[in-house]
């Protein structure tokens, strides 16, 4: 029998197969599969099926450990135009296709605005840049796209043995060749037992030097893509020969269940376990899908356990944010659903802890892990590092568990933890485990600055006694973003250093401290660093962007920091391609802007000042007919944004207003008549008509009024002011509350010819009367002026005590105030009877002076 009958196994990864002919009729058929998942057989005899085939083989296990590398290599072009503020444009481009992605907005040497993308089709293509919302100028722009700039996977040339074998604790070589290839993205991962480092260096002439360095023998799956597809022969299936790490792995399975529906009004709990806290070091809240904050309760349990407890209002999506010292414990903020569960999975478990962390030879490491949000499962820990672990499992039957392991050897060591058989978020977690303490032991930070003096780009100096101990000290610090930098050390004396570090930006820094490779007693430790009112439990992500998606299609979401303060942004997309992104600035925080390129699910990672966002990482489903871009088995991209500080947007609810607009009382001159260039009056009574708000609006000839005035004179008394500046006719309207009062609106006729006067007998009646019921049978400052008359003989009197208010006045400080007093009298009460304003009154008593018609 020939041995030549194809045999082919499809999968998650490329397999090698070899076939030996046993020369009895039988063939032995071996292969090697470098990652765990379904693979189908393919079995053919004389290029037909055997019976039985395709046969499908789960392959379980750890799997592959996997590390890649990204070059970009875009096209860039000059748009032609000046912007001067770059933070707050983004740009797309569409392709003749009608294909839109995101693509990058730079300044060019020149000072010209200028874009880089990768482009995917020959032709014209439209370039949208915008500021916020709104197109700039000369947007959109056109730009044509030849043959010869398209990146072509097909014309890219390897070179080196490392293509196909390659060698343990050595570097491996290859020479990549993408001159001829057009633009686009070169892209590496490597997966096999070990995770290889790999270096690349662009020599400038259109080739890479790309160096890998594995520590485990084995069979390693290499993929390169260029612009997004596979270059010939990818993915490559290298043999890794030579000597191991001697890697030890330990792993432990356990079957969690689901959780039973909790109900509003029911009690709620989360329980964690973080040694060496108090309980008066902590605090916890909990958000209401509504936006409400409240305190919760937190319960101490013994032995550093906690759980924090409260009583939901409503269905939905809460968060629990447990702080120990104003810091966030692992794994804060929570997400807690009440009601059936949305959305569950692998993305939904989390774990914290200081065993995923740091630890110490010899001694327990300890860290939690919260899998009620995805429902029913298989949980899997695995520790792999220079010995073999022992592991023990606490289920504590809420959905959450406690994990111990305890290792013999310091080194460096992998924690793996799987929920049905998927890597949850973070995983797996690298920890350094630390040799004995001995001597560190004896080491104690010494002085530290106040926080309040701590600024970024301003050194942060602290001070570490050895007390006798002898060895070797360093210090090393994580910022918020997760960049890890040394501290710079100084002898101060033989047993006193100092240490010092600049911080780049505002938040919590951890600070690692060792003496003799082993963490001192007080290490790590936390500093902050300037303003830090970051508060990753107000970020709120919604929009379409994180429930579905298109293939080829651009999509976005929102992400809201108005309520979360300054902080690091982080955005990381995960799925079988990878996919063009930006993120730029709006009101309410950060729109994000993808473009899939390949169906299959993504998970949106989303995370602000290093802590995952309520919600985060969200699962989305992408849809389509062709996939642009070659499927991997993963590929990341990402963006990371020093946010600034939002407003805000408050909801403000009116009360509640019982009233009746129809018993509203309007009455005055100004809403018969209008005079040119002077202020004009009404009066609203609301007295009997309840409690609301008055609005007024005056429309003229030429749109609204310039200029009206409500002033509120006590008890639902409105006096209102307008003043009209254009010939015509005016509609006035008045509502207390939604509702129109009696005669609104208003027709307003304008006189433009008409200056107030007292011609008319009726009016100096009405005068004269007022004043008697002012200043009757009153002695004001020597003038007494009894019961006046209607007719008008004793104006003259009544209008000379009115001036001799306003220069005593003026003239004798002592009678100062009840001058003022009478004069606020008088001329509120003749405001009213004449309907005229303040400012006219000294007008209308000039004009009764020189009136013939009362022989003055």
């Amino acid at each position: 029998m020939p041995v030549n009958h194809p045999v082919v196994p499809k999968g998650p990864s490329k397999a090698d197969i070899q076939c030996k002919d046993n020369e009895d009729g039988t063939i032995s058929v071996t292969y090697v599969p470098p990652a765990e998942g379904v693979y189908k057989i393919n079995i053919k005899f004389g290029e037909k099926p055997v019976i039985g085939s395709p046969y499908s083989a789960k392959i379980t296990g750890e799997g592959h450990k996997r590390n890649q590398l990204s070059v970009g290599h875009s096209n860039e072009v000059s748009l032609k135009v000046e912007e001067k503020d770059f933070k707050l444009l983004n740009a797309s481009i569409v392709a003749p296709s009608g294909l839109e992605e995101p693509c990058f907005v730079k300044k060019l040497a020149n000072g010209h605005l200028g874009i880089s993308f990768t482009p995917r089709e020959n032709g014209e293509h439209i370039v949208n840049v915008k500021k916020l919302v709104n197109h700039i100028t000369g947007s959109p722009f056109k730009i044509n796209v030849l043959e010869r700039e398209i990146g072509d996977a097909s014309k890219v040339k390897i070179t080196g043995s490392a293509l196909k074998e390659g060698k343990t604790q050595v570097v491996n070589e290859l020479l990549i060749d993408t001159k001829e290839a057009g633009y686009g993205g070169l892209s590496l991962s490597i997966e096999g037992p070990s995770k290889a480092e790999i270096q690349c260096k662009d020599n400038d002439d259109g080739t890479l030097k790309v160096t890998y360095q594995p520590t485990e023998p084995g069979f390693y799956i290499m993929n390169l893509k260029f612009a997004d597809h596979h270059v010939p022969g990818s993915p490559f299936t290298v043999k890794v020969t030579g000597e191991g790490s001697k890697i030890q792995r330990e792993n432990i399975k356990k079957d969690t269940d689901a959780m039973p529906i909790t109900d509003i009004g029911s009690e709620c709990k989360l329980t964690f376990k973080i040694p060496g806290t108090s309980p008066f070091d902590m605090t916890a809240k909990v958000g209401s899908p509504n936006g409400e904050q409240e305190d919760a309760d937190i319960i101490d349990l013994d032995d550093c356990l906690y759980a924090v407890k409260f009583v939901p209002k409503e269905v939905g999506i809460h968060t629990v944010s447990v702080r120990y010292k104003d810091i966030h414990i692992p794994g804060s903020p929570f997400q807690f659903t009440v009601g059936p569960l949305n959305d569950y999975g692998s993305h939904r478990v989390h774990a914290g802890g200081p065993g995923l962390e740091r630890g110490t030879s010899d001694t327990p490491a300890e860290f939690n892990v919260w899998t009620r949000e995805a429902g029913a499962g298989n949980l899997s820990i695995s520790v792999e590092g220079p010995s073999k672990a022992e592991i023990d499992f606490k289920d504590r039957k809420d959905g959450s568990c406690y994990v111990l392991y305890k290792v013999s050897e310091p080194g460096e060591y992998r924690i793996g933890i799987k929920f049905n058989d998927q890597h949850i978020p973070d995983s797996p977690y690298k920890v350094y485990i630390s040799p004995a303490i001995a001597d560190a032991k004896k080491v104690e930070l010494g002085a530290i600055p106040p926080e309040h003096s701590l600024q970024v780009n301003k050194p942060v100096t602290f001070t570490v006694n050895l007390n006798g101990a002898k060895g070797q000290l360093d210090g090393k610090v994580i910022s918020p973003s997760s960049n890890e930098d040394e501290c710079f050390l100084s002898s101060i004396d033989d047993d006193q250093w100092s240490l010092r570090f600049m911080p780049k930006e505002n938040g919590i820094h951890r600070i690692n401290v060792r003496f003799n490779g082993v963490h001192i007693p007080e290490s790590p430790f936390s500093l902050r660093i300037g303003k830090d009112d970051a508060a990753p439990e107000a970020v709120s992500v919604y929009g379409n962007g994180i429930k579905d998606a298109r293939n080829g299609v651009k999509t976005d979401f929102i992400v809201d920091t108005s309520s979360s303060g300054a902080g690091t942004l982080g955005v990381t997309i995960d799925g079988p391609s990878k996919v063009s992104m930006d993120c730029t600035e709006v009101d309410v925080g950060y729109k994000v802007r993808y473009t899939p390129l390949a169906q299959g699910e993504y998970y949106i990672t989303v995370k602000f000042n290093g802590y995952h966002v309520v919600g985060s990482p969200f699962r989305v489903r992408c849809v389509g007919n062709r996939s642009i871009a070659d499927i991997s088995d993963i590929e990341s991209s990402s963006v990371v944004v020093e946010t600034v500080t939002k407003m805000t947007k408050q909801k403000i609810e009116l009360p509640k207003f019982r009233s009746d607009a129809s018993k509203v009382d309007c009455k005055g001159l100004g809403l018969k008549k209008a005079v040119l260039n002077r202020i004009n009056n009404f009066q609203v009574n609301c007295v009997s008509a309840g409690n609301n708000l008055l609005f007024v609006a005056l429309y003229g000839p030429k749109g609204p009024s310039d200029e009206i005035s409500v002033k509120h004179q006590g008890r639902n008394i409105y006096n209102v002011s307008y003043q009209c500046r254009e010939k015509g006719d005016y509609i006035m309207v008045v509502k207390w509350g939604d509702d129109n009062v009696p005669g609104s609106p208003f027709k307003i006729e304008y006189d433009f010819n008409s200056e107030y006067s007292l011609t008319s007998n009726s009016d100096v009646t009405a005068v004269f009367g007022h004043l008697n019921r002012v200043f009757c049978n009153n002695n004001i400052y020597d003038c007494n002026i009894n019961h006046l008359s209607s007719d008008g003989s004793d104006l003259r009197q009544e209008i000379l005590v009115y001036r001799k208010l306003q220069i005593l006045k003026h003239k004798d400080f002592r009678q100062e105030f009840r001058c003022k007093r009478d004069i606020e009298l008088f001329t509120q009460q003749y405001c009213v009877i004449l309907d005229c304003h303040s400012s006219q009154l000294d007008h209308i008593i000039d004009q009764i002076l020189i009136s013939n018609t009362f022989n003055v």
